[in-house]
């Protein structure tokens, strides 16, 4: 067993998950441990099948309370908690029982564009009406906020008028796979 122990929280397709996952697939001290999502239907479970990693769903409620989330991040020995297209706010003993060990990536520049119901198409189109020339990523710790941990890195890309709301999603989507793997592995050996 590798000495931290990553689980992976994610509500839809998980490409970032997969890039996380591929990152650390023969690393020598981190290890992804465990896929955990809140939508049954989520593709990132089929991907995790396909990756050999062990997932497991959950209601609000088990979520909120604890339960079923709680016992398996403790069987899995699980050390840190990646928020990979996570769209639940955490609850506040999971804060508590990894203080600082909870990161979470947002598609735009914080704290421009976050908050609660800001993820996906909606950011994008957001800093698209905004005209600003530039978007990027946030990734932060999670504190009981959505969007208001300490940041750990900005990166930006620069945006044109005619840029679409696809073609901001997929600009951020490669600043997404370049350095959220790296920031984590950062992160975790520090």
């Amino acid at each position: 067993m590798k000495p931290f122990r990553l689980a992976i929280f994610a509500s839809g397709s998980g490409s970032n998950a997969v890039a996380i996952c591929k990152y650390f697939s023969r690393h020598a001290q981190i290890e992804v441990a465990l896929i955990v999502s809140n939508n049954e239907q989520a593709g990132v479970l089929q991907k995790a099948q396909e990756l050999g990693i062990e997932s497991i769903t959950f209601s609000k409620k088990e979520f909120v309370e604890g339960g079923s989330v709680d016992t398996a991040l403790q069987e899995k020995k699980i050390t840190h908690i990646i928020l990979a297209g996570f769209l639940w706010l955490v609850p506040s003993f999971l804060i508590t029982r990894y203080p600082n060990k909870i990161i979470n990536i947002h598609p735009a520049l914080l704290p421009k564009f976050g908050g609660k119901g800001m993820y996906g198409a909606r950011v994008h189109e957001t800093v698209r009406n905004s005209g600003d020339k530039e978007t990027g990523i946030t990734i932060h710790l999670v504190n009981e906020h959505f969007d208001e941990g300490k940041p750990l890195l900005q990166v930006t890309c620069p945006i044109s008028p005619s840029d679409s709301v696809v073609d901001i999603a997929a600009k951020v989507q490669a600043l997404e796979h370049q350095h959220y793997p790296k920031t984590i592995e950062s992160w975790v050996l520090s």
